[in-house]
């Protein structure tokens, strides 16, 4: 190696010289040219060889080896469209991005906050009932109003067990089942907080057939709003009266609201067996007291009617009042129990006339076989007293206080028999047993909504012209007047129910005219419409119908006008009440007159969110709130504070109820 042609650190510093390197890559760049054309043709050889999907095939031709691919041009794995579609959406999602609060796959969210069956059976079949309600002369639609714990509720625990197979209900059971009392809260509390329907089928006295919409009312005074919305659907009022307690607050405020909604009124004294087993009163005390209290109601129907309309009078022997015990299964009018007499003496007299003769200052007097007005010489009682207090007050007395065969023989001559094995119950399945097979069914109410009542089609022209706020000449108002099948749609919405999710609410109402079917494009009206301002209205699609029998629902295609119906679809745009129509109709239509309350809200409330970022769900919730409660206000204050207006403190107890558990989820 020569030292001179490098320098101190090893740098070439020699004359240049040509390396076989360099010479070779001349010779490359000279052949590049030809090497592209020959990759070009590899290429196209390759495609050729390849599959549809781009893949490579066994192709003989392909050498694998030579072949040049750049990196992001390389296919490892089939894409997502390949694999499973081109209509198929695939997201990749980055991972850590959704929180861990939050599940992969939310469950169902189902809230346990009612009561309900999957099936009730009853004696007629659906196809039956749903012949009635096409029959609007057939149809009685009525409201059981009355004061708190007057026993409203359990009455219809009466009419369901009629008109519902036995094995519903537990006949060994000394408590009530409270059937319309859905809610849990209501069968904690014992109060009914919501009104709820039922379409029952109900037999007079000549076993013909009705179709009965009853809605049980809450009898609490700060759930009025609830008996409102109900007056509003009725055709009558059944006032229920507790026999021991008389007339009370909300047993006024019931008669001057019906009144005012140009409602008929009939009465049912209930728990009359009260003033037996706790007042103990003597049969002659019983009479006046009952006589005391049916002077009372018709003091207040006569006050208020005086500045409403023709004044009323309830007078058992007109027919417009029953007797009854809820509790112990039975109901009678003076009308049936003179039937009664008749069918257990087997004596063709005319029962009217014996009815007639019940009540008031009437007295048998056995020597002429005659009824009198004067109490004769030998001290005999009213008649009332005589043949229908005293037999009731013998069959408590024995079943309650004597032996089996004391029992056994004053059933006999009642004409009715027990089995060993009801004999072995408890005092109240026994005489609740005992009383229902001496009465038998409640014809004797059907009898007196038959009679006093209208039917949807006789009281349609009084409540159209009540609600209805267009003019009397238009076709819509002819059609709901007569309740005509082929008119106009029209229907009033009043009550709004909520899902088992609590998401979305079902609207119940009542139908004037025309058929409501399922998959039906119809308007909705809102409270703030008017044919001149169109802007609260919107169009839906009704998806389903039912007939609400509070635990349960018949699901149905149509509902013919003079109905009660609950409509899914169509609760949107609602907020209290609207009025639906067919979308297809282009003449003016006019809404139904909003719910008149006969009490304000004044007790107000202030709700914020413990966790301010869950503003948003308290608000959905508020909204639901005011969905689910008719007179209830929610409003947002200046200073951005979220208020609730409601009718008292339970009233208010049940909303933040409600609030936290089923429409916000969120602690308040």
């Amino acid at each position: 190696m020569d030292d001179s042609l490098y320098d101190e650190f090893g740098n070439y510093i020699g004359p240049e010289i040509e390396s076989d390197q360099e010479s070779d890559r001349e010779e490359e760049d000279e052949d590049l040219p030809e090497k592209v054309e020959a990759e070009r043709g590899d290429s196209d050889e390759e495609n050729a060889a390849a599959g549809p999907n781009g893949w490579l095939t066994n192709g003989e031709d392909v050498d694998m080896d030579n072949q040049i691919v750049l990196a992001e041009d390389k296919k490892y794995y089939p894409t997502a469209e390949e694999v499973y579609g081109e209509e198929v959406e695939t997201l990749v999602m980055d991972e850590d991005e959704q929180p861990l609060e939050l599940p992969i796959i939310k469950p169902v969210r189902d809230i346990k906050f009612e009561v309900g069956v999957k099936d009730s059976s009853t004696y007629v079949s659906t196809q039956f009932l749903l012949g009635l309600s096409s029959n609007p002369t057939l149809v009685r639609n009525v409201a059981l109003v009355g004061h708190l714990q007057h026993g409203k509720t359990v009455f219809m625990d009466m009419l369901v067990e009629q008109t519902h197979h036995i094995s519903t209900f537990d006949q060994n059971s000394e408590k009530h089942m409270r059937y319309t009392d859905t809610r849990v809260d209501e069968q904690e509390r014992r109060i009914s907080i919501k009104a709820v329907p039922m379409s029952l089928v109900l037999e007079d006295s000549n076993s013909k057939s009705y179709m009965c919409n009853i809605m049980d009312t809450p009898g609490h005074v700060n759930f009025s709003d609830e008996m409102t919305a109900a007056l509003r659907l009725a055709d009558g009022a059944v006032l229920i009266v507790d026999a021991a307690e008389g007339v009370m607050v909300n047993t006024e405020r019931a008669i001057r609201h019906a009144i005012q909604e140009r409602l008929p009124i009939v009465v049912v004294i209930n728990k009359v067996d009260r003033l037996i087993t706790e007042l103990k009163l003597p049969p002659k005390d019983a009479y006046h007291k009952l006589r005391h209290t049916i002077e009372v109601i018709n003091n207040h129907i006569t006050a208020v009617s005086s500045t409403a309309g023709d004044v009323q009078i309830i007078d058992p022997a007109a027919g417009n009042l029953c007797f009854a015990s809820g509790s112990a299964g039975w109901c009678f009018t003076l009308q049936s129990f003179a039937k009664l007499y008749v069918k257990l003496h087997g004596i063709p007299f005319d029962a009217n006339k014996f009815a007639s003769r019940l009540w008031g200052d009437y007295y048998y007097d056995p020597a002429t076989r005659t009824f009198k007005k004067k109490q004769p010489a030998s001290g005999a009682e009213r008649s009332f007293v005589q043949f229908i207090l005293e037999p009731l007050y013998k069959i408590y007395s024995q079943v309650i206080g004597e032996h089996k065969k004391s029992v056994e023989t004053t059933l006999a001559e009642l004409g009715v028999t027990l089995s060993n094995a009801a004999y072995k119950l408890n005092v109240r399945p026994l005489l609740r047993l005992a009383c229902r097979s001496v009465f038998g069914s409640a014809t004797g109410f059907t009898d007196m909504l038959v009679h006093h009542i209208p039917s949807a089609k006789e009281a349609a022209s009084k409540k159209v012209d009540h609600i209805y706020t267009g003019p009397k000449s238009s076709i819509i108002y002819t059609a709901m007047s007569t309740c005509d099948p082929s008119g106009p749609l029209m229907v009033n919405i009043t009550k709004l129910y909520p899902k088992s999710d609590c998401s979305v609410f079902d609207a119940f109402g009542r139908v004037y005219s025309g058929e409501i079917h399922t998959g039906q494009t119809i308007r909705v009206l809102g409270e703030g419409y008017s044919p001149d301002d169109e802007e609260d209205m919107t169009v839906k699609e009704v998806t389903k119908l039912w007939v609400y029998q509070a635990r349960y629902r018949i699901p149905i295609n149509k509902a013919p006008p003079g109905s009660w119906v609950l409509i899914e679809g169509v609760d949107a745009s609602i907020m209290k009440t609207a009025t639906l129509c067919d979308a297809e109709y282009d003449d003016d239509v006019y809404i139904f007159r909003p719910l008149q309350f006969n009490t304000l809200p004044v007790v107000k409330t202030a709700t914020e969110p413990l966790n301010p970022s869950e503003l948003p769900k308290m608000v959905e919730g508020l909204r639901k709130i005011s969905k689910s409660y008719p007179l209830a206000i929610t409003k947002v204050e200046e200073s951005g504070e979220h208020t609730i207006l409601g009718t008292g403190e339970l009233y208010l107890d049940s909303i933040m109820k409600d609030l936290r558990e089923l429409y916000s989820e969120v602690e308040v």
